[in-house]
């Protein structure tokens, strides 16, 4: 899973990076806001750590800018500024956790986990990360977005299903029928229909297409 650190102090930065990646997390480093909103609007991201007083754009201003544009990545702001009215700005503008340094590493993991457990489900063998607001239950058979279920019937959900085994890779409507529908004969237009009910409840971009070459769903790299 992704991470965005905005930090300005390299040497704090560094050791929160590489103590981040030692727990299994790629870290995407940003030692000023300008470069935080950069990167927010041209990748995705699992958790936004955030400092405040960085230069150029403040830490809070990098929030109201990640949710200007639609961003609902989970935030954790990362600061020495922990007074209730501090608090406060970050809360309303919507981080969801607070960490005040200086802080013990374990503290940092528990709460990193704790995020990732709660919006991506890190803690769930049977959850699929499928971007910052799709997950699939594998276990229970549900779609869920963000943590809430998507009612699907069986048909449906074994189109994600088979469509999210080959991920980011368009899949035609031979390999649909062969493990959807157990190489029965079927219409295409009830192909087409069941991905049409499926974007319904989705978004129109959940499930891609492309003529000739069938259907896909993009997993964001974790």
């Amino acid at each position: 899973m992704k991470i965005l650190l905005l930090e300005d102090d390299f040497v704090y930065r560094e050791s929160v990076s590489e103590y981040l990646e030692s727990l299994g997390y790629e870290v995407d480093e940003a030692p000023d806001g300008k470069i935080a909103c950069d990167k927010i609007a041209a990748g995705f991201y699992h958790l936004l750590i955030l400092d405040i007083k960085v230069p150029h754009i403040s830490g809070h201003e990098v929030i109201k800018y990640a949710k200007d544009i639609g961003c609902e990545t989970p935030i954790m702001i990362m600061t020495s500024l922990v007074d209730i009215d501090d608090m406060a700005v970050g809360y309303e503008l919507g981080c969801n956790e607070y960490l005040k340094k200086p802080f013990e590493l374990a503290e940092l993991k528990f709460r990193v986990n704790e995020l990732m457990r709660k919006y991506h489900g890190r803690d769930d063998k049977n959850l699929i990360a499928i971007d910052e607001n799709f997950s699939l239950d594998t276990a229970k058979k549900r779609l869920k977005f963000k943590g809430e279920p998507v009612e699907l019937s069986t048909r449906e959900f074994a189109i994600i299903e088979c469509l999210l085994f080959h991920k980011n890779s368009f899949v035609g409507i031979e390999r649909l029928r062969a493990e959807v529908w157990n190489d029965k004969e079927i219409d295409p237009a009830d192909v087409r229909m069941h991905i049409l009910k499926i974007r319904q409840k989705t978004t129109p971009e959940f499930i891609k297409s492309a003529r000739g070459l069938g259907y896909k769903i993009d997993v964001s790299k974790s």
